[in-house]
């Protein structure tokens, strides 16, 4: 084997990374807003921070996070248009739950070989998602990793940053008992639980990404694929409207865990199984896969993305926003005090604020 002389031949191409920038530049200047100061090229995004003069106490909200085992799926169909909305809706959603609202995001994408096409495309996604959330794209890396990712594998990760005036903060320190639950559609399985999915569906014995199933109106790979939805604008109106106490993002862990992030110590949600009936791509992974109910909803949604909390009188006028925003909508529960709940525990995603139990069967 010869030396490698240029760092071409050591398996980064620095042009290759030049072309990918210039295919992107049309998707970022859509994924922008009123503060973002300069352009794509620089060493640091810039963000005019004066638009914060108007808060009386300013709190900044950041989130970091990525899509997990779903970029296979993108590598396998040759599709990678739409894994950077899942990026976008991982990190915004996260940050709107406080009531923040999401300002800009970063990206880094790791790849072993830098294809320009493919990485102008993951890139649209994430302009895209961007654009769906309300903040600017502000900045990002592409890094070539030769030898330790393949030559068609990537990962993708990203940052945001939201704000929140300090006195409209949602969170646990507004929920009271007597409060209502309002459960938003999911658009799938979002980005969580892939690594078992795909165990699933496309090991050995699954059917693979090409299978048409009863349950599902197209292939298992496009099911895989479905973009995460992404709740940044509604949610922000409903909080707005000061409609709603807090939200839940619900993600790894699924509805319990992530539901009891948002609750006071001492208050149990009691989720009612019988409010909805889970898409079609979940009874394909249970009956498949032959996993048991509790074991489906740690893994997965199960067609809730994000759930708010509110006091009863506002329920109304929550599901016509929702409605006006055409994201699915339905009552799920009641918040109780602990003692009246009498029903089992269900510890919180981490280990503290209340407790959620899941009762009843699905529809």
């Amino acid at each position: 084997m010869n030396t490698p002389r240029s760092y071409a031949e050591a398996g980064v191409d620095v042009a290759a990374g030049e072309r990918a920038v210039e295919l992107m530049k049309a998707a970022v200047s859509r994924a922008q807003r009123a503060e973002t100061v300069g352009g794509i090229g620089g060493f640091a995004g810039l963000f005019d921070a004066s638009a914060l003069k108007g808060y009386d106490k300013p709190l900044l909200a950041t989130a970091t996070d990525g899509v997990g085992t779903k970029v296979a799926v993108a590598q396998a169909l040759g599709k990678h248009d739409t894994i950077g909305q899942d990026l976008v809706a991982m990190v915004v959603d996260d940050l709107v739950v406080s009531g923040a609202e999401p300002l800009f995001m970063t990206d880094y994408i790791a790849c072993g070989k830098v294809h320009p096409e493919v990485i102008a495309q993951i890139v649209s996604g994430i302009a895209y998602g961007c654009e769906l959330a309300g903040c600017a794209l502000l900045g990002g890396e592409t890094a070539e990793h030769p030898g330790l990712l393949g030559p068609d594998e990537y990962d993708v990760a990203g940052a945001g940053t939201a704000v929140v005036e300090a006195d409209q903060l949602l969170g646990p320190h507004r929920v009271q008992p007597g409060d209502r639950l309002i459960a938003m559609a999911s658009s799938g399985l979002h980005s969580n639980g892939y690594s078992l999915a795909r165990a699933v569906l496309l090991g050995p014995d699954g059917p693979g990404l090409s299978a048409r199933l009863p349950e599902l109106d197209r292939s298992v790979g496009m099911e895989l694929l479905e973009p995460t939805r992404i709740y940044a604008q509604v949610c922000l109106a409903l909080a707005r409207a000061q409609l709603v106490s807090g939200f839940a993002h619900v993600t790894g862990g699924g509805i319990a865990a992530n539901l009891a992030r948002v609750l006071p110590e001492g208050l149990t949600a009691v989720v009612e199984r019988s409010a909805w009936r889970p898409a079609g791509v979940f009874a394909v992974i249970a009956r498949l896969g032959q996993i048991q109910e509790l074991e489906m909803e740690t893994a997965f949604n199960m067609g809730i993305g994000m759930i708010a909390v509110l006091p009863q009188e506002n329920v109304d006028a929550a599901l016509q926003v929702l409605a006006d925003a055409e994201v699915p909508a339905w009552e799920l529960g009641t918040v109780r005090d602990r003692a009246s709940a009498d029903v089992s525990d269900a510890p919180a995603k981490g280990g503290k604020g209340g407790i959620v139990n899941v009762v009843g069967r699905y529809q």
